[in-house]
């Protein structure tokens, strides 16, 4: 009876230490796929991390292309706007003045023996430049036109608003009793000018008439001859 029972306790402690060490291979095996598992999972947000920071240097990338196209644009819009320097870069074309930008009169003066100061402002919503070089002024039906009473030329001169430009003219510069009578002369800017204005001037005798540079303070625009 108590060998029966030893042999029974025997194959009940077998049959426990069996299932226990199923048990223990099923939880080391477990555990195997677990941690592989695991680590699958773990390599594979590596491998995710290294996604986004592909795609962060194709949005660099993109980013970079559109930075120059915008650039690059932006330059292209510029080209049409402005004059070329020669050096690769552009200034603002500024718009010269022609007569007919300008509102005009004159004024008689008789400083340096008597002249005509010519006094010009551009129209109200024009800003024009004129520029640094004598005016033209004719006189007569033959077109005499004023030779420089300066030698330097003049500064370019922005007309807007109220900045008026003044330019003198001494009709006669000789000393003699010579010359023709007239009580008009005609201004332009330039030479070209396409629309030269007739200006009305009390009855004055020309002869080698001469004309300053334009100014913007008319104590400067006294011709000395």
């Amino acid at each position: 009876m108590s060998g029966n029972r030893r042999k029974a306790l025997l194959v009940s402690a077998a049959l426990v230490g069996g299932t226990m060490l199923m048990t223990a291979c099923q939880d080391t095996d477990k555990a195997t796929d677990t941690g592989a598992a695991q680590g699958s999972s773990s390599a594979t947000p590596a491998g995710n991390a290294t996604t986004p920071s592909g795609s962060s240097t194709t949005g660099s990338g993109q980013g970079t292309d559109k930075g120059s196209d915008a650039t690059g644009k932006g330059t292209e819009d510029g080209a049409g706007s402005g004059a070329d320097t020669g050096n690769g870069e552009r200034e603002p074309v500024e718009q010269g003045c022609g007569a007919n930008d300008i509102s005009w009169s004159t004024r008689s003066e008789t400083q340096a023996g008597g002249y005509i100061l010519i006094i010009a402002k551009a129209k109200s919503g024009i800003t024009c430049y004129l520029p640094a070089a004598l005016p033209t002024v004719a006189f007569g039906s033959d077109g005499t036109q004023a030779g420089p009473a300066e030698q330097a030329v003049g500064q370019q001169i922005k007309l807007s608003g109220s900045t008026t430009a003044y330019a003198g003219v001494n009709p006669k510069s000789t000393n003699g009793d010579g010359g023709k009578e007239l009580d008009s002369i005609i201004v332009g800017v330039g030479d070209d000018d396409p629309n030269p204005v007739s200006l009305p001037v009390d009855t004055i005798t020309v002869e080698e008439p001469i004309v300053t540079n334009w100014h913007t303070n008319p104590a400067d625009a006294v011709p000395f001859s």
